[in-house]
């Protein structure tokens, strides 16, 4: 059986051959075949560098084939695969990396115009922190040595060692923010990475005949597990995309002849809209899979007549869980746009008596690395997993969240937590005390709001908040608007009542 992503690397390689596997726009075209024949270089190469089965190593990189040879590489040579956030400033990412343990580092040598190995040199030397020993650049001259390093061990020992990989070992460990604001590392074994990647493409029908763009970031559970593994388990194609750009995206629909194009509502409310569309060819486009944000009843219903999609599924997932709901091929408008789904991937769903949405089943996360007072906070003694959102079930099964006990919003995607931008602004010179909202954004769905108490003396501007947020915080972190207040609202035992100032952008 297939129960590790080296055995699903070699499977894959067996059962579709020369059929295409990843398909990297003006770079390489592999086959299952040269995939696997990759995977198994860049596994030698870091066995010559010294990992070690169980090592761990991070990914600090975009979307490109750089990433899948080297999550698979790592995962062949039995590492385990620590995804960063590519949109994390230098301290963000370093926090992750050292946190993890990690003792390798795949790092896009510039990305989106920073030099991201400087900023993680910067930001350690001035932490006093030390990188991982093993650091390879990509696209830069570390990659290009691969094929050198790994001469000096045989295939055989690669193989060998991804037969040593073992379904419960760990093959993941992907951090999220709690809402103390603390990341906490969500580690996952190989069978359920793969077990929630092959129910996911079974629901959407995803084979070998299906050419998938991923736009969604591999460093995410939707575009590793939902993306590079699911094709790996259908033999379908990965078309990955480094940054989303709708032009871009349009131009590969038409000329790669896309037909599965996942991702958040905004990335197609972005193309229905865009004043070019009816000159590319979006017509092989077949499914939609989205979710993260509320989707408009219309928007699903254009997709289908504008688009042509024939499916447009929604989905509920976490860190903890990656996919536990689903929407089925056939369901109507109304079913896609209100829930997200029944339950998939051996998951059980129920609502707790406060309303809070409760998962339970095989492919629950493992616990929090080195935290097991947030592990057993997560998951209860009888295997329930918390998830902190508030929802209901129809008689059908199906879900529907109705609001998130925590205080998380989604920005075009992404996940932002208040406390953690509000752990940044404490630092601003001048700043009291803030409390963070999300807003609606006709784009995004949510963008960040902040309402900060400036202390006594102290005049601070809306510019500045922001200018010290970006310096700090990835993009989608940073607050859109502020509002100054001379207090916040606060209840009897004085902590502050967000639900008020949400209410008042409503």
């Amino acid at each position: 059986m297939t129960l590790t992503i080296p055995s699903a690397v070699a499977a894959a390689a067996r059962d579709h051959g020369r059929a295409p596997a990843l398909v990297q726009p003006d770079g390489p075209r592999l086959s299952y075949v040269d995939l696997h024949e990759r995977v198994r270089t860049v596994a030698r190469a870091l066995i010559a560098s010294g990992l070690e089965p169980g090592d761990r190593i991070a990914i600090w990189a975009p979307n490109t084939h750089h990433w899948v040879e080297a999550a698979l590489g790592a995962s062949y040579a039995g590492a385990t695969l620590v995804p960063v956030n590519t949109r994390f400033t230098g301290p963000e990412a370093l926090d992750v990396i050292t946190r993890s343990g990690a003792r390798g580092l795949v790092v896009a040598d510039h990305f989106l115009g920073v030099d991201r190995l400087a900023a993680l040199r910067a930001a350690a030397a001035e932490e006093g922190a030390e990188l991982p020993k093993l650091i390879i650049r990509t696209p830069g001259p570390d990659w290009s040595t691969l094929d050198e390093l790994a001469a000096a061990v045989p295939a055989a020992e690669a193989d060998e060692r991804a037969a040593a990989v073992s379904p419960d070992d760990v093959s993941d460990i992907l951090y999220t923010s709690g809402t103390t604001g603390r990341s906490k590392g969500a580690m996952s074994a190989h069978r359920q990475a793969l077990a929630v990647a092959e129910d996911w493409a079974r629901i959407g029908g995803l084979g070998p005949h299906d050419r998938y763009l991923v736009i969604n970031p591999f460093f995410h559970n939707f575009g590793f597990k939902a993306g590079i593994l699911a094709c790996l388990r259908s033999g379908a194609a990965i078309v990955p995309q480094a940054v989303f750009d709708i032009g871009e995206a349009m131009r590969l629909v038409a000329e790669e002849r896309i037909t599965v194009l996942p991702g958040a509502p905004t990335i197609y409310t972005s193309i229905l809209d865009h004043p070019d569309r009816a000159k590319h060819d979006l017509s092989t486009l077949r499914l939609a899979v989205t979710g993260a944000a509320t989707v408009p009843a219309a928007l699903v219903e254009r997709m289908r007549d504008e688009l042509t999609f024939d499916t447009v599924l929604t989905a509920y997932g976490l860190t903890e869980a990656v996919v536990a709901t689903m929407c089925r091929p056939g369901d109507d408008p109304h079913t896609v746009a209100h829930t997200c789904g029944r339950a998939a991937a051996g998951f059980e769903v129920r609502i707790a008596p406060d309303g809070e949405v409760l998962l339970r089943g095989p492919n629950v996360m493992l616990g929090y690395l080195d935290d097991p007072e947030a592990t057993a906070a997560a998951i209860d003694a009888d295997g329930w997993l918390h998830t902190g959102d508030a929802g209901s079930l129809d008689e059908r099964g199906y879900l529907t969240i109705t609001d998130r006990l925590k205080d998380m919003y989604i920005c075009g995607g992404f996940n932002v937590y208040p406390a953690e931008v509000e752990k940044a602004l404490a630092r601003l010179p001048g700043v009291a005390e803030s409390a963070v909202v999300g807003v609606p954004d006709p784009r995004l769905g949510e963008v960040g709001r902040a309402y900060v108490v400036a202390r006594p003396g102290h005049k601070l501007s809306t510019v500045e908040v922001v200018d010290f947020c970006k310096r700090s915080l990835a993009n989608y972190k940073v607050p859109r608007s502020v509002e100054f207040r001379a207090e916040l609202p606060r209840n009897a035992s004085g902590k502050v009542l967000k639900y008020l100032l949400r209410e008042e952008t409503r």
